[in-house]
């Protein structure tokens, strides 16, 4: 196949949610853009729903924690849609609960998805971009990843790394031509409520994290914040923080790291416990299920707050029953 003439763009993670949203704005812009995800299924309604709007997505499954498997995959883009210009990182898991639901294996899947993910594809993109002496490398990190905040140690533990691996790929590319960005954004309305996983007390935790990944004052519109990711990707800025909270929460926690440690530590205690020998895993929809069982009032409650996160749930492909509804995501 003849490679066009239009720069062509990676997006690991894309099938759905927030990745997803990236490579819409992408495709936007006149990217071929290719999306890479483990789940054919989700892929392909993420084409599909693309398509209803006059986007090209080029769906290739792929695992990004399989760095031979990435390999082949990137030298099948390159061969199928020409070089990679832009590789953008979004893979990620949210792991909600308390130190004591926690496993070892929670933490090996963040590492595995969100740290070698991020290095798995870069690595496999940067001899060719370092060869042509261009390329555009973004990474989405998390304000996790520079606060480590209660009930997601796992998932702060990969995003400290993947903030320290992508801020030194940074500099380690200094003069090249080739750029790394860090995004560092704080919670987005792009329907992972319902896809987080939750252990523990999971009806008790969905309750106050569905309604912060989706209130307008808490949570960032998912689209303005990609529009914003790929602007800092395209023009090669180092870091891009996303969000005013967590501009405010990094520039506190610079000034008074410890304060800030204390501060979380007293939330921490009020948030809620796992119930004794409690070791399971639901889904964000399992969950908020479960909180409906509980107590229906409290699961109506919720419900309202989580109407516009809900909504973009079912734009983002984030409902693995319902296909990705086509229409400018929210």
């Amino acid at each position: 196949m003849t490679p066009s003439a239009a720069p062509v763009a990676l997006v690991a993670g894309a099938s759905r949610g927030l990745g997803l949203l990236v490579a819409r704005e992408l495709a936007s812009r006149g990217h071929r853009v290719a999306i890479l995800a483990r789940d054919a299924e989700s892929l392909s309604r993420a084409r599909e729903s693309a398509a209803v709007d006059g986007l090209e997505l080029h769906p290739y499954r792929a695992d990004v924690t399989d760095s031979a498997g990435i390999e082949r995959t990137v030298a099948q883009i390159e061969s199928e849609l020409g070089p990679i210009e832009v590789s953008i990182h979004v893979a990620g898991v949210i792991q909600v609960g308390p130190l004591e639901a926690t496993t070892r294996e929670h933490f090996e899947q963040a590492v595995d998805i969100m740290l070698w993910g991020p290095i798995n594809v870069a690595l496999a993109v940067l001899p060719a971009m370092r060869e042509r002496g261009h390329g555009r490398i973004g990474t989405v990190t998390s304000i996790g990843g520079t606060i480590s905040v209660p009930r997601l140690l796992p998932y702060s533990v990969a995003k400290f790394g993947a903030v320290g691996f992508t801020q030194g790929l940074s500099a380690e590319l200094a003069g090249t031509g080739v750029t790394a960005t860090t995004i560092v954004p704080g919670l987005m309305r792009t329907g992972s409520h319902l896809q987080a996983q939750f252990t523990g007390d999971a009806a008790s935790d969905y309750a106050w994290f569905g309604p912060s990944a989706s209130l307008p004052l808490v949570s960032a519109d998912g689209a303005r914040a990609a529009r914003t990711m790929v602007d800092a990707v395209l023009a090669g800025r180092p870091i891009v923080t996303i969000t005013p909270a967590a501009t405010l929460g990094m520039r506190v926690h610079g000034l008074a790291p410890a304060t800030v440690v204390r501060a979380l530590g007293l939330v921490s205690r009020v948030l809620p416990k796992a119930p004794p020998g409690e070791r399971r895993t639901v889904t964000g929809e399992q969950a908020r299920a479960e909180l409906a069982h509980r107590s229906p009032r409290a699961a109506r409650v919720v419900a309202a707050l989580t109407t516009l996160g809900d909504r973009a749930a079912r734009r983002t492909n984030e409902l693995p029953d319902q296909p990705a509804q086509p229409g400018q995501p929210v």
